[in-house]
């Protein structure tokens, strides 16, 4: 009896073992929108959202569970590999007051994503907010010069993705109330590379950036863009 009560036991943990490794792994790549205090990997980045937050005038989101990433993955059936996220970064190397923002861009992080088999990008909001240089379209042959600016960078950063994530599926959540140009490059860039854009739209937002009911709103967005190429999902 204690024999088949230890053989069932084993064989419910190798299902249950079996049941979590087969759900898809996804990847979070982006700035303050997608932060929490305690779910970043590395520990160091800034963030914006906060465990219990009590300031109403920075934003009404107190809980993980409140993030539009947390909703997606919830619903979506799938399991969070890495949270890359760094308040305030850009894409290109260029920041705010002109300044050297190499050390966050998601150009320098991209290589620190893990092993997913999804990574949702949520950038391009702090290049639009703090004027980085648009530069030309290029799509081969960059130099280190290209990188401080938007477009170039935004092509490196892609290429580069596919080349060291090649088995992920990459979408680009752009977020909304961003520069002409800026949507525009990120349209045409996406397009090149044929990585799917998920353009929002009537986000609610308190100081910039998405309250609760923003975070459904891209929650929902998302969701209901991601459920065209996982016919599957949860």
């Amino acid at each position: 009896m204690k024999r088949q009560l230890l053989l069932l036991a084993l064989l419910l943990a190798t299902s249950v073992v079996a049941s979590a490794q087969g759900k898809p792994s996804v990847t979070i790549f982006g700035d303050s929108y997608s932060t929490f205090e305690g779910y970043l990997t590395p520990d160091t980045m800034e963030t914006w959202y906060f465990d219990r937050q009590d300031n109403p005038q920075r934003t009404d989101v107190r809980t993980v569970r409140q993030t539009w990433w947390w909703q997606v993955i919830d619903r979506m059936g799938w399991k969070l590999e890495k949270n890359n996220s760094w308040s305030g970064s850009t894409i290109c190397n260029t920041g705010y007051g002109d300044a050297d923002y190499t050390h966050r861009s998601f150009i320098t992080r991209h290589n620190d994503l893990g092993h997913p088999d999804v990574i949702l990008l949520l950038g391009a909001t702090n290049d639009s907010w703090c004027d980085a240089p648009i530069g030309d379209y290029k799509y081969d042959g960059w130099r280190r010069a290209d990188l401080y600016c938007f477009r170039p960078a935004l092509s490196w950063l892609l290429h580069h993705l596919h080349d060291r994530y090649p088995t992920a599926d990459l979408f680009f959540i752009l977020n909304s109330e961003l520069k002409a140009d800026i949507n525009s490059s990120v349209e045409t860039i996406c397009q090149y590379y044929q990585v799917p854009v998920i353009r929002l739209h009537d986000i609610a937002k308190t100081s910039g950036h998405p309250n609760v009911k923003g975070m459904q709103q891209i929650a929902d967005q998302v969701v209901a863009e991601l459920k065209k190429h996982y016919k599957n999902a949860k």
